[in-house]
């Protein structure tokens, strides 16, 4: 499948190392605004054209896949343009600013049947495929805790006044679209929309939230989910049932999955570390798009988690220019 990516950042890079281990993938144009920062990237990556006309990529006939990576107020505008010329689009987490943004890209693809998918790697690892499969060793679900904490490198920078991308909120940026989604997805791709939804934050100057946390009540069990730009926190994330729980290393890359049955000792029930984990979307992606209904699950949990953090983001306070368009 030939790709063209939007973006330039850290990021790309490692969707385009990933998908040079993917059978079929290949990279044929890069979309950036800067023109000579386009062209300097295809050179280093081997991509045959760059394009700083949107419109130009959208009527390019040898793209059939577009992976958006700009920032997460571009999303949607940019994903509409590329699948209303009939490509087929994987685009970086959060898929979009707002649940009504979601629910536009969604009707523009299947309109011209092309595919859809938010890149949140996470779902697509086999360890996630390893913690779903598992819950019923645990019995009746009661508390689920998923916590993703995570000094940013650009904090520094926003104490000192400048104002990078991940704390912009003009750009609908800040931690819980940043990093609290891989905390909400999981949980809402497991069990759904929940019965009740209590966020807070810890907003920062500008408005922006550094940190916050969600409690989703689904009635028989609850999740805490905890997540921060402005604090590291070595904390797994657990499942827990009346028979035991499981725990995963890392809600946003899970590669270590253990259980601890009720009375008895911990016992590893998956352990694959990934060097490349980002090549699981890719093949997914590829496979999907022969059959886009064949994603409807992936579509129904990427547009719920978005419902969940416009909630959130009311109670918070978090309003994003982007939400009154």
């Amino acid at each position: 499948m030939r790709f063209a990516v939007i973006g330039t950042g850290a990021i790309v890079e490692k969707f385009i190392s990933a998908g040079s281990q993917v059978p079929g993938f290949s990279l044929y144009a890069v979309y950036s605004r800067s023109k000579e920062r386009g062209q300097a990237f295809a050179a280093e990556h081997g991509a045959q054209r760059s394009f700083d006309n949107l419109a130009d990529l959208a009527a390019c006939r040898k793209v059939e896949a577009v992976y958006i990576a700009s920032p997460n107020y571009a999303h949607c505008a940019q994903a509409l343009a590329m699948l209303s010329a009939g490509k087929h689009v994987l685009c970086e987490k959060p898929m979009a600013s707002n649940a009504a943004e979601v629910r536009r890209m969604q009707a523009c693809a299947r309109a011209h049947n092309v595919l859809l998918l938010e890149a949140m790697k996470s779902a697509f690892l086999p360890g996630f495929a390893a913690l779903s499969r598992n819950l019923p060793l645990i019995g009746r679900l009661r508390r689920i805790t998923a916590s993703y904490c995570q000094y940013s490198s650009r904090y520094d920078k926003f104490k000192q006044g400048i104002v990078l991308n991940a704390f912009d909120p003009k750009l609908s940026n800040g931690a819980l679209m940043d990093i609290g989604v891989y905390c909400v997805y999981p949980v809402v791709k497991l069990f759904g929309l929940p019965r009740t939804i209590q966020g807070t934050a810890v907003k920062l100057a500008g408005g922006v939230d550094g940190a916050g946390s969600i409690l989703l009540g689904y009635g028989e069990f609850q999740a805490d989910l905890l997540y921060s730009k402005i604090a590291d926190g070595a904390l797994p994330s657990e499942i827990q049932g009346e028979g035991g729980s499981l725990l995963v290393d890392r809600i946003s890359e899970p590669q270590f999955l253990s259980l601890r049955p009720r009375g008895e000792q911990e016992r590893m029930l998956f352990d694959q570390p990934e060097s490349a984990p980002m090549r699981y979307e890719v093949e997914a992606f590829q496979r999907m798009a022969l059959d886009p209904a064949s994603a409807e699950s992936y579509s129904r949990a990427t547009l719920e988690t978005a419902m969940v953090m416009d909630e959130a983001r009311r109670q918070m306070g978090i309003v994003f220019p982007a939400d009154a368009q």
